[in-house]
């Protein structure tokens, strides 16, 4: 009889992390968070809750004060900084921050050629990522030719040219316009990755992620259906997170993801 195989680790799991900057803040005060493989999850939270702090951990530009970050089992430190951040991509709010080659082709390029690849298997993959976002027509654009949207799907395939375990989306429906907001969704929903998007924009939270956690002032503060939390007004009102107005979750079907 065969032994059982060996579980597989979730996409990422946090584990008691606290973090303070140099100038003496305390900006993590022991967050807990596991997210499975595929699932989509939302963080929330007001302005200076730690969001940032945390998505900064992921892939090691800070480093833990206390507690850990493993990745797909790894721990996120010097031994495995090249792996951590191939697996851990993240999507800033400004694509331009993200963008800056000659050509979209040679944008979505850089992450994969500067892991070595070459030749006919790296534009193979810069094509697989193009068409995952939609953008495959554009590859020989200069990104600043493109719309706003369009630069996003392209930071999205600058990521997914990598093939991660997590995407991370700082913001991502920010500045969209309807059509272009409907699109990305449409691209999210398609991926088969873990996703683990933070936004203000709680309508597209609902959309997007069957499940959300609130962090306010550096602590996990609430951790369940995206639906659930956003339908729980005291909640909602204590962490300083609030609805369109006209908005009302319960209003809206959720598609299973």
């Amino acid at each position: 009889m065969s032994p059982d195989p060996a579980p597989v680790p979730p996409s990422l799991e946090v584990s008691g992390l606290a973090y303070a900057y140099p100038d003496g803040h305390q900006a993590l005060f022991g967050v807990d968070l596991t997210v499975g493989r595929g699932e989509r999850v939302a963080l929330l939270g007001p302005n200076g809750a730690g969001k940032t702090t945390l998505v900064l951990h992921l892939n090691g530009i800070l480093e833990a004060g206390a507690g850990s970050v493993h990745v797909a089992g790894l721990p996120v430190g010097k031994r495995h900084m090249a792996e951590i951040r191939r697996r851990v991509g993240i999507v800033f709010q400004d694509p331009d921050d993200q963008l800056f080659m000659p050509t979209v082709r040679e944008d979505v390029a850089f992450g994969p050629a500067a892991g070595g690849l070459r030749g006919a298997e790296l534009e193979e993959r810069v094509m697989e990522a193009l068409k995952q976002v939609g953008m495959e027509e554009y590859a020989a654009r200069p990104p600043h030719h493109l719309s706003f949207g369009q630069r996003r799907r392209v930071a999205v395939a600058t990521v997914l040219a990598m093939r991660p375990e997590i995407l991370v989306l700082d913001e991502p429906s920010s500045n969209l316009d309807p059509a272009s907001r409907r699109e990305l969704a449409d691209i999210l929903r398609a991926l088969d990755v873990t996703v683990l998007m933070v936004t203000h924009d709680l309508p597209y939270a609902l959309e997007l992620c069957g499940r959300a956690v609130i962090l306010s002032d550096g602590v996990i503060a609430a951790d369940d259906r995206t639906q659930d939390l956003l339908c729980d007004t005291a909640l909602m009102r204590a962490h300083r997170l609030e609805l369109p107005f006209g908005f009302d979750p319960r209003s809206v079907t959720i598609q299973a993801p």
